[in-house]
């Protein structure tokens, strides 16, 4: 028996499917975020903040006596990725949708904040509903808001839904979870000339083939070795799609990825050096976006997890590999949180993530509430309910 009842389960699906289907997009979740701040004031929260590094919320619920301070985060943002479902609630808005589950993680935090309507007996417990994750820069951008002392937490948690992996099975890895990772944006310009006679311009083409190969190679080792790094061509553009001109400017764009954050820092030199190295005579403009920093899971509050996981019966993968892809709760970590993002299984055969018939599943949202309030119960004692 878990500890929201059936009908309380109802209610919370209803709302996920009414957030499905009005999907925002990073630094873009006002509809998304008022409709969370409604929740929360009709919940009875001590106290809520609002517009939290763009668009974030957050709320506080007030233990009986002195205390820590829990924060658990979740994630407003869809992607602009257009959905192919048959669902009747699929997403309304022309090429967005919340084809990663974050219309299900911000559900799980309005069903803990349901139990929390009776108070832990210290402490205090602070739900995120964070802004722009899919960008990289939601995380920081709350942590930089002058409010964020406010709220500073000294144990957070998070989890993602792990598509691949059996429904509600909890996946646990101290140390390296999820890799760094940043977008490298490459622009190069020289002199247009007639297509007759390119000896009188630069072009950038000859610097743009040996990239699209050098820039590739940075990667090496496997996942999980310290070193590991992959280097993704994702785009490239080559003057104006004619036949007369021979081309003066060009755009390649390449993500970098790493399981640890000095290994990165080592990319981002060798790419810049490689880029100025083959560019000589080129005018050079490199811009960096979309900014991961790793997740680095603390020991402490994974082995926290583990316990609680066990107590509640809970399957646990004890991930032997961190994940390639990247999630800027990391940056909690960073900021001086005892801190673990957690890998909760959304089923074998389901769609991945960012696929565009993903949908979040529903049966996950009662698990995740009872992981959560046994976490809040192992580090503040939430009374029963």
């Amino acid at each position: 028996m878990g500890l929201l009842s059936a009908s309380e389960l109802t209610e919370l699906t209803a709302l996920r499917h009414a957030l499905h289907r009005r999907p925002e997009i990073s630094g873009q979740e006002r509809e998304t975020a008022a409709r969370i701040a409604q929740e929360l004031q009709a919940l009875g929260a001590d106290r809520i903040w609002q517009g939290l590094g763009g668009h974030g919320v957050a709320a506080e619920f007030t233990g009986q006596a002195p205390g820590p301070t829990v924060l658990l985060r979740c994630e407003l943002d869809g992607l602009p990725i257009r959905e192919i479902s048959d669902h009747p609630y699929r997403s309304e808005i022309p090429g967005k949708g919340h084809l990663c589950g974050h219309d299900g993680h911000m559900v799980c935090l309005l069903g803990v904040a349901r139990v929390l309507r009776q108070r832990p007996a210290r402490g205090r417990v602070i739900l995120l509903f964070q802004p722009a994750e899919e960008t990289g820069a939601g995380a920081q951008a709350v942590i930089e808001d002058p409010r964020w002392p406010e709220l500073r937490p000294d144990v957070a948690f998070a989890y993602h839904n792990l598509p691949g992996r059996p429904l509600g099975e909890i996946g646990l890895r101290p140390g390296p979870g999820n890799c760094a990772s940043r977008g490298m944006q490459v622009l190069l310009e020289g002199k247009s000339s007639h297509a007759a006679a390119p000896e009188d311009g630069l072009s950038p083409a000859a610097a743009m083939a040996t990239l699209m190969t050098a820039l590739s190679q940075l990667g090496q080792g496997r996942i999980g070795d310290e070193d590991f790094s992959l280097a993704t061509l994702t785009h490239a553009r080559l003057g104006e799609p004619t036949f007369g001109i021979a081309p003066a400017e060009g755009e390649l764009r390449v993500t970098l990825r790493s399981m640890t954050n000095a290994r990165m820092e080592a990319m981002i030199a060798e790419a810049e050096a490689l880029v100025r190295r083959h560019a000589q005579g080129l005018r050079v403009e490199i811009t960096w976006h979309d900014v991961f920093r790793a997740v680095v899971n603390d020991a402490g509050a994974t082995d926290m997890a583990r316990r609680v996981a066990t107590d509640l019966g809970l399957r646990i993968n004890e991930m032997a590999l961190p994940l390639r892809w990247s999630e800027d709760f990391g940056r909690f970590g960073d900021d001086g949180a005892q801190a673990a993002l957690l890998y909760i299984g959304a089923g074998e055969g389901h769609p991945q993530l960012h696929n565009p018939d993903y949908d979040f599943p529903d049966a996950l949202i009662p698990g995740v509430v009872d992981l959560y309030c046994g976490l809040l119960e192992e580090v503040l004692h939430l009374p029963s309910r």
